[in-house]
């Protein structure tokens, strides 16, 4: 594939108190830059691939340097809008007691949720464009923001770029009266591969979920359930050749996680990994969606593209920020050493 890859969604910082409220005693917030679809461009960039990200931002002296930040990891900034007067931002608590402390959205009134259609000159923006990522994350913000993802999508799809779609649900976001079933579809009806897991997919599309074949969470009984659901998928939206979906399980002993890749009438499955202990999770699913990026962008076999993309996503269980910091290297040989 040629051209690049663009990513479009709303750049975030992560704010990390900790759960016991040392962070006022010693004047110290841990950060990150953030924000699922920054995440996937980053994570191409690094990989090498071709990659631009367009947001909305203030034009003032942080939404630079973030942006600075962006071009200092080889991502393409010249499609970013400026108006406004926010940076969107998240609290997620770090520490060991972590049961009654959730996510927290600061993001009212950013740059980002405050885009209207019609801002953007998106066919300026998808020049030299190739591939155009986006995730359910933005048509959650708010109804005006879900119709310039439409808007997007419709120009995207007059110019035949090929167009994934991340299905991330985030029920704190929903809030604007409507369900992500009443949005999500046509958005999805753009799209060449979609990416999620089965109870996103009956969340956010309306796909049919057999609660009593999953029941016991047994992966056989998961495996014919993800069939089932890229099947319908396939089915519901005739522009969806590709269909993925991850599988992360937490248990005392540690974590479990696999995921699945359905393509040309085939289930193909990753390998499983397990760990006793990680260290972030946030990101993980923003790594899958980038490996397997990379890897159709690249042209590799489809079972190389899923071990990769899982590979990269378990990597990234292991490091403390949004983005990865995994090379092309690091992921083979995670690859190797499980194959």
């Amino acid at each position: 594939m040629t051209g690049k890859v663009l990513s479009f969604g709303e750049l975030l910082l992560r704010i990390c108190p900790d759960v016991d409220g040392q962070w006022l005693e010693e004047n110290n917030l841990p950060f990150y830059v953030g924000g699922a679809e920054a995440n996937v461009a980053t994570a191409l960039a690094l990989w090498d691939v071709p990659t631009g990200y367009v947001t909305a931002l203030p034009d003032h002296f942080l939404a630079q340097q973030l942006v600075d930040y962006l071009k200092s990891r080889k991502v393409q900034t010249d499609a970013i809008y400026y108006h406004g007067d926010r940076v969107g931002l998240y609290f997620l608590p770090k520490g060991k007691d972590l049961k009654n402390a959730g996510v927290i959205y600061d993001r009212a009134h950013s740059a980002y949720a405050d885009l209207k259609p019609g801002m953007i000159d998106w066919d300026a923006v998808f020049e030299g464009v190739s591939w155009f990522h986006f995730s359910a994350i933005c048509p959650a913000i708010n109804q005006a923001v879900a119709y310039v993802c439409l808007e997007a999508l419709e120009v995207a799809a007059q110019k035949n770029i090929f167009i994934s779609l991340d299905l991330n649900y985030r029920a704190k976001l929903w809030k604007y009266g409507k369900e992500p079933v009443e949005i999500m579809p046509a958005l999805a009806h753009h799209c060449n591969l979609i990416m999620g897991n089965i109870w996103a997919a009956n969340k956010m599309l309306g796909i049919s979920l057999d609660e009593e074949l999953i029941a016991n969470l047994n992966k056989e009984s998961l495996l014919e359930q993800a069939t089932l659901t890229s099947q319908e998928i396939l089915q519901k939206f005739p522009k969806c050749s590709i269909v993925a979906n991850t599988f992360r399980f937490d248990y005392e002993q540690g974590i479990r996680y696999f995921t699945t890749l359905y393509n040309q009438n085939e289930l193909l499955v990753s390998h499983e990994y397990l760990a006793p202990k990680i260290l972030d999770k946030v990101g993980s699913g923003d790594c899958f969606m980038a490996g397997l990026i990379y890897g159709y962008y690249n042209e590799l076999d489809p079972s190389e593209t899923l071990e990769f993309a899982t590979a990269a996503a378990f990597n990234k269980l292991f490091i403390p920020s949004d983005a990865t910091t995994s090379t092309v290297a690091d992921i083979s040989k995670t690859v190797e050493a499980n194959v």
